[in-house]
């Protein structure tokens, strides 16, 4: 590898081991065995190299998710037994890429100093939105519209980024796929009745 694909390979092992807020410039030149003046040759600076290295990262990642996704649950499951499935393979992510999720937590916080993070991350969202309401409804992408994307996909996008809080945070108190169907169960009635609540 030249220097500047050391680098990266660098950053990203400080990325999993560190966090971002932790690293320093001296930290990834050993890391990566490469000099700190390198640093600003190739990237400009740390936190465009870390950029770079974290954008790099959640690509390889999110395509390994998406794999494991794809081939949840089992032949003869009913839908509701299928859909546990998928939140159990969710959960199961949270506990092997615990370092990537939290560096994706952690790319939202520097996304506010980053234009090009933000369009990376904003770009993501769009996708995944797309793409889980294509795993639930069992189709192609492109079968998929807007509106189910920003209903549907978007709907289950927010319940997967809230369970991944609180996985990362507290994962002994944190709700297991069964208790996250039976609390969407719960939300059911409250969703679908129609009728006027009457004044207090």
């Amino acid at each position: 590898m030249g220097n500047r694909a050391d680098l990266l390979a660098g950053a990203r092992r400080c990325l999993q081991d560190k966090g971002w807020a932790r690293i320093t410039v001296r930290d990834i030149a050993a890391e990566s065995g490469v000099s700190m003046a390198a640093i600003g040759y190739h990237f400009g600076s740390r936190e465009a190299l870390l950029t770079s290295a974290l954008i790099e990262a959640i690509d390889e990642w999110g395509t390994r998710l998406g794999r494991t996704l794809s081939s949840y649950g089992t032949q003869g499951e009913t839908t509701a037994e299928h859909y546990e499935a998928l939140w159990a393979a969710v959960i199961e992510s949270f506990v092997t890429d615990r370092t990537l999720w939290l560096a994706t937590l952690e790319a939202l916080v520097q996304a506010e100093h980053s234009d090009e993070l933000r369009r990376y991350l904003s770009g993501g969202q769009v996708e995944g939105r797309r793409g889980l309401a294509a795993l639930l409804r069992g189709t192609a992408e492109d079968q998929i519209d807007d509106a189910t994307a920003r209903t549907l996909g978007a709907t289950q996008l927010a319940l997967f980024t809230g369970l991944m809080t609180q996985w990362l945070t507290d994962p002994q108190q944190a709700p297991n796929a069964s208790e996250v169907v039976s609390g969407l169960r719960a939300l059911t009635p409250l969703v679908s009745d129609t009728r006027r609540r009457p004044s207090p």
